[in-house]
């Protein structure tokens, strides 16, 4: 009987992870088209809002560009660019204020040198190779019966959840310094600042459930290969 014919861990773990993944996906989108919908009252755009939080931490090296396509927003390390979607580069709305500063962010992140996002950027080459090579390193150690293979495959797949939970601290702190900013530099008021903190946070959720995903796969290898070697 083929190895993975029968899978009830995955039924019992990873299905009812990845509807809290699909649950975390529809919940940012329906957040993000709602305060889309809303303009700030100071009328500013995304990239005004992203460039305010650079000066606020002093940073000048930092371009802002715009990117075709939805919500796909992120800023480049490597050339030191913010790029922002098109609503959210000239954008007025909440939602477009509270993504923008989010991604300024981040390049503040790197300004500081901050650990999390250090620690992130170093694990995404040793993931990459995890996610391409655990799960078929441990088969092939299980069919051999070389059990110090398959540790190496699954320890190679953990990666995979070690990166995701390390990517927590640096998106909750990411949107905690826009947060900070608009409030302090008085981006949004009050009730626009909520706005924007839902919609920061429903993004964030989202992060969360690729963690839990991560560990459900991982947990349901773990036991997989453990009842084959019984």
């Amino acid at each position: 009987m083929p190895f993975f014919f029968y899978d009830y861990y995955y039924i019992i773990l990873v299905i009812p992870a990845m509807i809290l993944a699909m649950i975390a996906q529809i919940k940012v989108k329906s957040t993000y088209n709602k305060f889309a919908k809303v303009g700030n009252s100071r009328g500013i755009t995304g990239a005004y809002a992203a460039q305010a939080v650079l000066t606020h931490y002093g940073i000048n090296d930092v371009r802002i560009e715009q990117v075709s396509g939805k919500l796909t927003d992120h800023f480049d390390p490597r050339t030191k660019v913010i790029r922002l979607s098109s609503e959210v580069y000239s954008g007025t709305s909440i939602a477009a204020v509270g993504i923008a500063c989010h991604e300024a962010g981040h390049a503040a992140q790197h300004a500081e040198n901050y650990v999390p996002i250090k620690v992130r950027n170093t694990l995404v080459p040793v993931c990459n190779i995890g996610s391409s090579l655990g799960i078929p390193l441990a088969i092939l150690g299980y069919f051999l019966g070389f059990e110090p293979l398959i540790t190496i495959g699954l320890m190679l797949y953990a990666l995979i959840a070690v990166f995701h939970l390390v990517t927590l601290p640096v998106e909750f702190n990411a949107s905690r310094r826009a947060i900070n900013v608009i409030d302090d530099t008085r981006l949004l008021y009050d009730d626009e600042i909520s706005g924007a903190k839902k919609v920061l946070t429903a993004a964030a959720m989202t992060y969360v459930a690729s963690l839990v995903v991560a560990i459900a796969n991982l947990l349901r290898l773990v036991l997989r290969f453990n009842n084959r070697r019984n």
